[in-house]
């Protein structure tokens, strides 16, 4: 053999050993991945007695929560796509990482029994008492989820550029939790009626008999300061699924 034929054989020797090397590490890299559209990050909520509700609505009540855990951050476009197949977001430029918009409370439902099926956990969406008693940082006295400074935890009006943006850019609050005020309005699991804190059962309330109308938390980057206060209160049609600042995040129960 030639030294021309010699340093050939070893120079494709060497470039085919440097390929098996990147498509092994990539295959590691992949199994050390797993899979992030279903991934949903939880944080786990101390259960306790809180004031429900807004001193300007006088509608303030205490009300009691078991253990449970809710979403870090709002559900993301990534996280629908890889369940549904489809991105329903107007916002869809904005990316996998930011929070899936233009949801009604029915696909919602929808989303949560394939992403069961598929991860054979119980996720659902919190109720607003649960909602509410983690936005305030575990039943805490805050204006806004993370404080009384708006523009540090929250993607509102002033401060978002007709826009929403990524999970978790913003302060978390004393849970660790993003967004829950700002970003977008969050469905929870209640229906809606004006006089139902005067009837409220103190321990884990569940919301009212439906008709319908169901509850948003959280306000959005779209809405004033006002709609990001946690006691704020929003409902509409559970069909509604065209508007562009309708999301959500998940919830499990604590014996799940």
């Amino acid at each position: 053999m030639s030294i021309f034929s010699h340093l050939k054989s070893l120079f494709t020797f060497a470039i085919t050993a440097v390929i098996a090397l990147q498509i092994t590490n990539a295959d590691a890299t992949s199994e050390k991945k797993g899979d992030p559209g279903t991934d949903i990050d939880l944080v786990s909520v101390k259960g306790g007695c809180f004031k429900m509700g807004r001193v300007e609505d006088k509608n303030v009540h205490e009300v009691c929560v078991s253990d449970f855990a809710i979403g870090k951050f709002e559900v993301t476009q990534g996280q629908w796509r890889d369940v549904m197949g489809t991105n329903p977001s107007r916002f869809g430029s904005c990316g996998s990482d930011c929070p899936v918009d233009q949801v009604g409370w029915n696909d919602i439902q929808l989303f949560i029994k394939k992403l069961n099926e598929k991860t054979g956990k119980r996720y659902r969406l919190p109720s607003e008492a649960e909602w509410e008693y983690a936005a305030r940082s575990g039943g805490k006295a805050e204006k806004y989820s993370g404080g009384d400074v708006i523009d540090a935890v929250a993607w509102y009006d002033n401060n978002a550029d007709q826009k929403p943006h990524k999970v978790g850019t913003k302060q978390a609050n004393g849970l660790g939790i993003h967004d829950m005020s700002g970003n977008v309005w969050e469905w929870v699991n209640d229906c809606y009626r004006d006089n139902y804190y005067k009837e409220s059962p103190k321990n884990d309330p569940q919301g009212p008999a439906c008709n319908d109308k169901y509850v948003l938390r959280g306000g959005s980057w779209f809405n004033t300061g006002k709609n990001a206060d946690v006691a704020f209160r929003l409902r509409d049609n559970p069909g509604f699924s065209y508007h562009f600042t309708f999301g959500f995040r998940l919830a499990v129960s604590s014996k799940e």
